[in-house]
């Protein structure tokens, strides 16, 4: 860009010519802002004493894991969008499946696996004939509420899920880790 400029200056200084269009032509774009980027997450895995709690924190879209009251884990989430939000309140973990899958949200897929109907809601969406529900795939699931729990998943940097915590999935398996069913989870705004 900067010798686009100079060659442009250098034909307004030879040819004496009104330049004031030509420098608007050439000016840069002005960049958008910046979308603020969440801190890196943050995981200790030297904390070994301590009982473990987590607290999700919606306002901020993090989850955070403590130990006692030391924090070993820190994590961007992508909790309930609108219509779908996860419920502030105190809860317990009462289930944990590593290799769980949804029976609400998933594809309708034909004999050989192809997906014939993509992001469907078995209670909304019509089964096409000759197809089958596969349930979206929800790795290290932890189920605090009937219907929500946090489990590895799809992070676009806002509230977007049916209501369960999305996690990256390197965190989803560290929280999944150090914690057992009857941990505590708080869920705040």
């Amino acid at each position: 860009m900067k010798h686009v400029q100079l060659v442009a200056i250098l034909f307004c200084l030879v040819t004496g010519s009104g330049c004031q269009s030509l420098q608007l032509a050439i000016k840069k774009k002005p960049l958008p802002p910046a979308r603020p980027q969440p801190p890196p997450l943050f995981w200790d895995d030297t904390v070994t004493e301590g009982k473990p709690s987590i607290v999700i924190a919606l306002t901020d879209q993090r989850a955070y894991l403590y130990k006692g009251r030391r924090l070993v884990g820190d994590s961007t989430i992508s909790s309930g969008r609108k219509g779908f939000e996860t419920p502030p309140g105190h809860y317990k973990i009462t289930q944990k499946d590593r290799n769980h899958a949804s029976n609400l949200y998933g594809d309708y897929v034909d004999a050989d696996g192809e997906v014939v109907k993509a992001n469907v809601d078995v209670n909304k969406d019509h089964r096409p004939s000759g197809t089958t529900f596969r349930g979206a795939k929800m790795p290290f699931f932890m189920r605090f509420s009937h219907g929500y729990g946090l489990h590895a998943g799809y992070l676009p940097g806002y509230r977007a899920s049916h209501g369960c915590i999305r996690m990256p999935l390197e965190m989803a398996h560290h929280y999944f880790d150090s914690s057992s069913v009857g941990t505590r989870v708080t869920v705040e705004e």
